[in-house]
């Protein structure tokens, strides 16, 4: 059947609304004047001014639906077909060059279709431009084709007066089932996201999160597409329905279909080659280059997709990259790489300073009985390379798993632990507290990177990177009660029955005996793998002692911040500015901000009773939280060290904070050391040498060990560091 439809040529350019969708007393133009804020005064083309265009053959359907401003020069116009009602403004003998690019002023060779030009533009050989407002000094250089639809949503979650709901697009994250589906909006954090996929039972939330998101949009039909001031668009295939920020950069696309594109002076975005884009949010800062693909996406500011990377389905939080590989139905918070070509993430969410290496296949569900399954976790994953994982499964925080196929589904409680898969016993092999055992440089120096990294120009939320925080610190202590538990379980089997106090106080003993060794006992964990082979832990009483050690230095880290940002000199000002009753609250990461889960439901429940009433507001109580976040991490570091030493506020002392302080140093010097040696490994490894020739060929190409300046950094915080314990000991 023939779709095509016959119009009068005199049409073209008019009733780009239709007539039932206008309001009373509008015309067509009125959301178009609404959108231009240029401010430029438009007069009536003069006699003269019709004859230069005509010489230079250029053709109107009615030359008096061609507005000028009073810099106009005709004579920068050739070889152009206008229709409808198009204003154009300043027109100077000038050339713009952007990098190797120069072209003249004007426009030339192209079809334009009731448009609005800024000044001093380039629109060369655009063989079709539509409905669209044009910034200043913008560069339009072969595109074939450039417009924009009545009912565009520039890729927000949005239908449009007369649409039918099935033509919402929704973004189908977490779970290719789409029951976590949510509706993507200029705008969107990664904790907007995750609290409208997570709450799923809660419908009358749910309701409230789609009002939220159409109360942001207005519905009436008639908006124009928009490219902003000093964007460079050339060489590029289909533009529909696409917004676009200023200082944007586009380059050889293929196609770009129902997106916004946030860009800026400080945060320019960039498009290049291949690129194929279809139902998304851009944001600020954002590169994406070399045949990458992405479809239903929000892909927040300053991250990247390149190298023929697939995103579908899918947020993708700030500052994240995603490189050759494919990636779908997933939440992913900020601070994510993943860049091989053969590595593959579905159904997941991620939650940030992540790493995805080379073959790695994380939450594919193919050999799962359904398309329900799900991935959770926590910051820090890092599946190394060639790992296989299956729905369902979830990882505490800073979790690394060894190169292999898990065939059967995890649930590891254990944070900064290491995960194998001991094929040849045929057994599960964890190892908690793994990094600050062996890996102390890796997790020390991607906690700077992540800071470093951070380019973000508007911070609504404040994102944690510090591997020690209230969500790891609490990990922690539910990994030292389930260590407590297994050790004394394994070591008497008999008591397997006994209620779970009593096991944890036993195990408490056993684990807290300097007399008592462990390394010929071997301590199982029950409910980690789905399978019956047992799993095993590795260096249990060296993990134990660690964890209650990061926990002493994670506190008297936020005793000593707060004593030095308040100015107190004395035990007795900083227990006057403690909190008397302090609560190691249960804290959620909410798209990589951390929050008390009292302040969720908070923020949950005014969303439902309508106090809040926009997304702004929710972002606003990010902003609230984000201030609060010193004296709650404060109020969590005290009692997080209270409950270890099962003390109350009553006992606390100067001299325990002394005592407290004083193993921080020590912890300090001991990670510093770590850090030097878990480096110095690579340089010592006859393996590692087998590369090179001479020590001064391995020196040349990785750098002198004593050169590097991650550790050189290290050891002066260090010196730092011991220098404020030892101030802050003299005044007590």
């Amino acid at each position: 059947m023939n779709s095509n439809r016959k119009w009068a040529l005199s049409s073209i350019g008019y009733d780009f609304i239709d007539p039932q969708y206008l309001p009373d007393g509008k015309d067509e133009y009125h959301l178009r004047d609404l959108q231009n804020r240029s401010g430029t005064s438009h007069r009536n083309l003069t006699a003269y001014e019709i004859e230069v265009l005509v010489r230079n053959n250029n053709t109107s359907d009615d030359w008096n639906k061609l507005k000028v401003s009073n810099a106009f020069n005709p004579e920068l116009v050739k070889n152009c077909k206008f229709y409808g009602l198009v204003r154009m403004g300043k027109l100077e003998p000038i050339a713009i060059q952007y990098h190797n690019v120069c072209l003249p002023v004007g426009l030339y060779n192209s079809t334009i279709i009731s448009c609005d030009f800024g000044d001093n533009v380039v629109v060369n050989n655009v063989n079709y431009i539509s409905h669209y407002i044009i910034g200043n000094e913008v560069m339009l250089v072969n595109i074939h084709e450039l417009h924009t639809t009545d009912h565009a949503k520039f890729g927000n979650g949005i239908i449009k007066e007369g649409e039918e709901e099935g033509v919402r697009v929704w973004l189908e994250v977490c779970n290719e089932n789409a029951g976590r589906k949510i509706l993507p909006f200029n705008g969107m954090e990664a904790g907007d996201a995750y609290l409208w996929s997570k709450y799923r039972a809660d419908k009358a939330l749910l309701q409230r999160f789609t009002e939220l998101t159409e109360a942001r949009f207005d519905k009436q039909r008639g908006y124009y597409g928009k490219i902003g001031d000093y964007c460079v668009i050339k060489n590029t295939s289909i533009i529909k329905d696409v917004w676009i920020g200023s200082h944007a950069y586009i380059k050889g696309a293929n196609k770009l279909k129902n997106l916004t594109i946030n860009s800026s002076e400080e945060a320019t975005s960039q498009i290049g080659e291949g690129c194929e884009l279809v139902n998304g949010i851009i944001g600020f800062g954002c590169r994406i280059f070399y045949g990458a693909k992405a479809v239903r996406f929000v892909m927040a500011s300053h991250s990247q997709l390149k190298y023929g990377a697939r995103l579908i389905n899918s947020y993708l939080g700030n500052n994240a990259t995603i490189s050759c590989c494919e990636v779908l139905n997933s939440l992913i918070y900020p601070a994510h790489e993943q860049h091989h070509n053969n590595s593959f993430l579905c159904a997941a969410l991620v939650m940030g300073q992540s790493n995805i290496a080379a073959g790695a296949t994380i939450g594919s569900n193919h050999n799962s009985r359904a398309a329900d399954g799900e991935i959770i976790a926590g910051r820090g994953f890092w599946p190394g390379l060639c790992v296989s994982l299956k729905h369902n499964s979830k990882f505490a925080s800073f979790t690394l798993i060894a190169k292999g196929d898990y065939s059967n589904e995890l649930n590891n409680p254990f944070p900064f632990s290491l995960i194998s898969n001991d094929e040849a016993n045929n057994r599960l092999v964890i190892m908690p507290a793994y990094w600050f055992m062996y890996n102390m440089y890796a997790l020390a120096r991607n906690a700077s990177k992540y800071i470093d990294r951070d380019k973000r120009t508007e911070r609504i939320q404040h994102i944690e990177y510090d591997y020690l925080a209230p969500d790891s610190i609490n990990e922690i202590f539910d990994a030292l009660r389930l260590l407590q538990k297994l050790t004394s379980v394994s070591i008497d089997t008999a008591s397997e029955h006994v209620g779970d106090d009593t096991l944890i106080a036993k195990g408490k003993a056993i684990l807290e005996d300097p007399g008592r060794d462990l390394k010929n006992v071997e301590i199982q964990a029950k409910g980690i793998e789905n399978n019956n082979r047992p799993t095993v832990l590795l260096k249990v009483k060296e993990a134990y002692s660690i964890y209650k050690e990061l926990i002493v230095y994670y506190a008297a880290n936020q005793l000593m911040f707060h004593i030095e940002t308040n100015g107190l000199t004395t035990f007795e000002q900083l227990k006057q500015h403690l909190p008397q009753s302090p609560q190691r609250l249960t804290w959620l990461n909410i798209g990589g901000q951390l929050l008390p889960q009292p302040a969720v439901q908070t923020l949950l429940n005014n969303i439902k009773e309508k106090k809040y009433n926009s997304w702004n507001d929710v972002h606003h109580f990010y902003r609230q939280n984000s201030s609060a976040y010193g004296a709650q991490k404060l109020e969590h570091a005290l009692a997080s060290i209270l409950e270890l030493q099962e003390i109350t506020i009553n006992d606390f002392s100067a001299d325990l904070l002394k005592d407290w302080l004083q193993q921080a140093w020590k912890t300090k010097e001991w990670m510093v050391k770590n850090i030097h040696g878990s480096r110095a490994k690579d340089y010592q490894s006859e393996f590692r040498k087998l590369a090179y020739d001479s020590r001064e060929e391995m020196d040349e190409v990785i750098g002198k060990l004593e050169e590097n300046t991650f550790i050189i950094q290290q050891q002066e915080e260090y010196t730092l560091f011991k220098e404020r314990v030892e101030k802050i000991l003299h005044s007590l």
